[in-house]
């Protein structure tokens, strides 16, 4: 009997964000005021695009930078939300379906290819010990004690 393949994190991560938007889509079937609709709704548009844009890394985040990609991650997606959105008005095609839809597709697709890259999120905010001072740091001297040069 041949061994099942094992999904590892990372496609496991990929595979949930790709199936939040079909999950989104399917919670409009719920009444209208229930916070089972609008929650899973509300986290989809806010959040998954901007991280099916940003996290699948190749080299993976240091613990800094996940959570700058995080806060970068609301605002991509509500630009992205945004982009489709006037487009569907500006075809006088829109409606919640069709947005969620158009997201649910687009997040799918950004899920499969790999991330933008973040130079600085791979880099991280502070050097590691022992890592070669910047140019601009060795720039400026050290002040003698007493404030003189």
């Amino acid at each position: 009997m041949a061994a099942s393949p094992r999904l590892t994190p990372r496609v496991q991560r990929r595979a949930a964000l790709a199936a939040s938007g079909w999950v989104a889509l399917a919670a409009t079937a719920l009444p209208g005021g229930s916070p089972l609709r609008w929650i899973p709704v509300l986290a989809f548009v806010v959040l998954a695009p901007g991280l099916a844009l940003l996290l699948p890394q190749p080299l993976g985040l240091r613990p800094g930078a996940r959570l700058e990609a995080l806060a970068l991650a609301a605002p991509v997606s509500l630009s992205v939300a945004t982009l489709i959105a006037t487009t569907l008005f500006l075809t006088k095609a829109f409606s919640l379906t069709a947005f969620l839809a158009a997201l649910a597709l687009f997040v799918t697709v950004a899920a499969v290819l790999p991330g933008v890259p973040l130079p600085a999120a791979t880099r991280g905010a502070v050097e590691r010990d022992g890592a070669h001072p910047s140019s601009l740091t060795s720039r400026f001297r050290k002040r003698r004690p007493g404030g003189g040069r």
